[in-house]
């Protein structure tokens, strides 16, 4: 049983891994193409950014292995692969679900991070990175890392979720923290500043964290942000 534990941990390590390297790069490189002086003078920072991301997605791996582990071997999660009596209009439900869940949390850890002493262990390894790039999605110290690692391992024990639904989930999470690192907005603004974009969070929004640290918390949504007074608004940088 440890054996095949060490083995899913090992694996999902490895694709946590490529994953970041994949996205990060992809972006990096079209950051590069678009703004050429984006990058210029920060490769020290981004290697910084690439080390700690990769020591993230080792923590990472750990609940993600245990998790696919438990979900082959021993049926224990509440990922399913078939119908399950699951109505259709459930599957976007479930990753509605699963993306505001993850997102409360992150907004209340996120803030709760910011408080001086806690920021200096914990966050500050993630504003080192100034500005930030795309690769800086998963520059954390081991301390943050551990706070979002086992958010949706733990969410796949409570909330039905079909495969295919938290492979999206997954991706979501994979590009939004990337692109919202990445110093320029891919998306078009008229959706940005549209009724419902105003509601999501991309580069412009998350920016102005990185610039002014004590607002714009959230990963997905603005919803938080704004509920407790915390949204202001988007950077005039991007």
């Amino acid at each position: 049983m440890l054996a095949a534990i060490l083995l899913s941990t090992v694996a999902m390590t490895l694709i946590v891994a490529l994953r970041y390297l994949a996205t990060s790069g992809f972006f990096a490189w079209v950051t590069t193409r678009r703004m050429p002086e984006y990058h210029a003078k920060l490769g020290p920072q981004m290697r910084r950014e690439i080390l700690w991301s990769l020591a993230s997605a080792a923590i990472y791996g750990i609940p993600a292995g245990i998790v696919g582990w438990g979900w082959q071997e021993r049926g224990w999660t509440q990922i399913y692969s078939g119908s399950q009596d699951l109505p259709l209009w459930y599957l976007p439900l479930s990753v509605l679900l699963y993306l505001f869940a993850h997102d409360t949390w992150f907004y209340w850890s996120h803030r709760w991070m910011h408080r001086p002493r806690l920021f200096r262990s914990m966050h500050a390894v993630h504003h080192a990175s100034r500005p930030p790039t795309a690769w800086a999605a998963m520059s954390f110290h081991p301390y943050e890392a551990l706070t979002g690692a086992f958010v949706i391992p733990l969410l796949v024990f409570v909330i039905p979720i079909h495969v295919a639904m938290l492979g999206l989930v997954l991706g979501i999470m994979t590009v939004m923290g990337v692109t919202n690192h990445m110093g320029w907005e891919m998306f078009p603004r008229r959706l940005v500043h549209s009724g419902f974009g105003g509601w999501l969070i991309t580069a412009s929004h998350h920016q102005r964290h990185h610039e002014e640290y004590r607002c714009n918390y959230g990963l997905y949504f603005r919803f938080w942000d704004r509920v407790c007074g915390t949204d202001k608004g988007l950077s005039n940088a991007i």
